[in-house]
């Protein structure tokens, strides 16, 4: 496929300061450039130390400033779009200030987004179909050991002052570690596959990639050992991040400040919500007297609903990505030519999570979901993952970052590329999987059982994180008392009937150490309901044309605080 060229962007004052944030940030950041597609630095790969991150404050303090002094000059003689830029940088960068001052940047290590899983993840993202692709990816393994080390600096130096990670999150990052540096390491696997290029690569470029992969994996050994020997023995046993913490972070992930004790009797109620329909479809599925986990037996025996192997998966999440693009285009949206391409992927790793990796901003490189199968697995259940697929692909994250992207001649670089908020995005893609059972694709009661499963997990981990977080009273059939990591895990088992105790497992841990993320999901999905029957009021909401208008006009603002998406629809 031939990438389209990039047409220039917008060249506002505004504009012109927020792509010079992302062309510095690139520089600062490698694997966010990867991300984004920004050329030049997939060779590189961040300074995590104290200073790195120092410079990364900076970089954002001085943005800020800069389109304050833009705006003030240009106030409200320019452009609409820049006004909608000028609000959402400010709200980004003021929580990036805000959480660097509270010394957050020292304490970044969690089961699912932090450094350890970052570096790794970065060359899943990286070509692989030539000789030159390969030396790049030798000089990025060949950095690994220093931004190892830099990481380590800052887990060192955040230990006397804190905030600190739990002794929890530390020791499973250890083993995450040693699993990396180990012999079954994905670095091996990355390795062993540069011997099987058909370009053939030369003797002296694989001993080259062999030695950067084994400093690679000595440094994750030493990391683990550093987690292990210096970091553990210090660390607090709590996992709560305590209200003022976790409303900082609670603010980060769903783009504007939340009443948390609100979001926590809504969440208990969307709870029983769920849990009342599925258990009424559980009845239709399995008999009179069946319950929940009778109808995951009968769905799990249909043969029809199996699949084998991990061939067959990636070509089944294809075929149901594909039929959702032609289904969807020119009814409820309309997509870019460029963003209809998506790949399924399995991914290298192997710890069970199902992700989305946009595209570069060229489209040489698609959207792509990944799929990383547990060692073992070589079974799926169609029923547990469908609306999966409609989460990571199409309409959910593809969609909303595709069509972002794509808006070259009308979003500047951080609009299209950088600017993230997990309320919005992660929200939306929760509404795409309903919008998929509202249009008629989970009318089957095994997919629509798997969709209201789902429902369920998201609604149980906003009492979750909300209560173990901020110390709220359990209710007494978790045990009473205040909520903890044990009485979570209850709550947890009680609610997730499709799902292996492994994965449980991880995603519990994931909660634990990432505070104020999991409910963003879920309460972004309720803010884009409230938006879409605002925006579509006269209608009832359910008028063809005025969804997809809605779609078509939310989804070109690029990704924005929730604090601020209202007021950019004109609502």
């Amino acid at each position: 496929m031939t990438a389209p060229a990039v047409p220039p962007g917008p060249n506002s004052q505004i504009d012109r300061i927020a792509n010079r944030h992302v062309a510095m940030m690139a520089a600062l950041d490698p694997i966010e450039a990867t991300g984004m597609g920004v050329d030049g630095h997939d060779h590189e790969l961040p300074d995590y130390s104290p200073q790195g991150h120092a410079a990364r404050f900076e970089l954002s303090r001085s943005t800020a400033r800069a389109l304050r002094e833009a705006w003030e000059q240009a106030g409200s003689a320019d452009r609409p779009q820049d006004r909608i830029t000028f609000e959402a940088m400010q709200e980004r960068l003021g929580l990036e200030q805000a959480l660097f001052e509270a010394g957050e940047h020292l304490a970044d290590l969690n089961v699912v987004a932090s450094p350890i899983q970052q570096i790794r993840d970065v060359f899943d993202l990286m070509p692989t179909a030539t000789a030159a692709d390969w030396q790049t990816i030798a000089e990025r393994l060949a950095a690994v050991p220093a931004c190892l080390n830099s990481y380590a600096e800052s887990l060192r130096a955040g230990q006397p002052t804190g905030p600190t990670p739990a002794v929890r999150q530390i020791e499973l990052g250890a083993d995450e570690a040693r699993k990396l540096a180990g012999p079954d390491s994905a670095f091996r696997r990355l390795i062993a596959t540069a011997g099987q290029n058909e370009s053939g690569l030369g003797a002296g470029l694989l001993a080259e990639l062999e030695r950067a992969a084994s400093a690679a994996r000595a440094a994750y050994g030493e990391l683990a050992e550093v987690l292990e020997r210096e970091l553990a023995p210090k660390a607090p046993t709590e996992d709560a991040f305590g209200r003022d913490r976790y409303a900082l972070w609670s603010r980060y992930f769903v783009g504007a400040a939340v009443d948390l004790d609100e979001a926590y009797a809504w969440g208990e109620e969307e709870l029983a919500r769920v849990t009342a329909e599925q258990e009424a479809l559980a009845v239709r599925i399995a008999g009179t007297a069946a319950g929940v986990p009778d109808a995951v037996r009968a769905l799990d025996d249909d043969a029809s609903r199996k699949i084998r192997g991990k061939a067959a998966l990636r070509e089944w999440m294809q075929t149901t990505a594909d039929q959702a693009m032609a289904a969807l285009d020119g009814t409820y949206f309309d997509i870019p030519e460029p963003v209809k391409r998506i790949e399924a992927m399995i991914a290298p790793s192997d710890s069970g999570a199902i992700y989305y990796t946009g595209p570069s901003q060229d489209f040489s490189r698609p959207g792509r979901m990944w799929w990383s199968v547990p060692e073992g697995v070589d079974e799926f259940a169609t029923w547990r993952e469908k609306s999966t697929v409609y989460h990571e692909g199409v309409p959910g994250h593809h969609l909303q970052i595709g069509i972002a992207t794509a808006q070259a001649g009308e979003l500047n670089d951080w609009r299209r590329l950088a600017s993230w908020s997990s309320g919005y995005g992660e929200g939306w893609a929760l509404y795409a999987e309903a919008l998929m059972g509202e249009f008629g694709f989970m009318d089957d009661p095994g997919d629509r059982f798997g969709l209201l499963d789902a429902e369920r997990l998201r609604a149980a981990r906003v009492v979750f994180d909300i209560g173990v977080h901020l110390r709220l009273s359990a209710p007494a059939r978790f045990g009473g008392g205040r909520w903890d990591a044990d009485k979570a895990w209850a709550l947890l088992e009680a609610n997730v009937s499709g799902m292996s105790e492994g994965f449980a497992r991880f995603e519990w841990a994931r909660y634990l150490g990432w505070g104020g993320q999991a409910p963003s999901y879920k309460l972004g999905q309720r803010e884009w309901n409230r938006l879409r029957a605002d925006s579509t009021a006269g209608s009832d909401g359910s008028d063809d044309a005025a969804v997809r208008d809605f779609h078509n006009r939310a989804l070109r603002l690029g990704s924005l605080p929730l604090a601020v998406l209202p007021s950019a629809l004109g609502l």
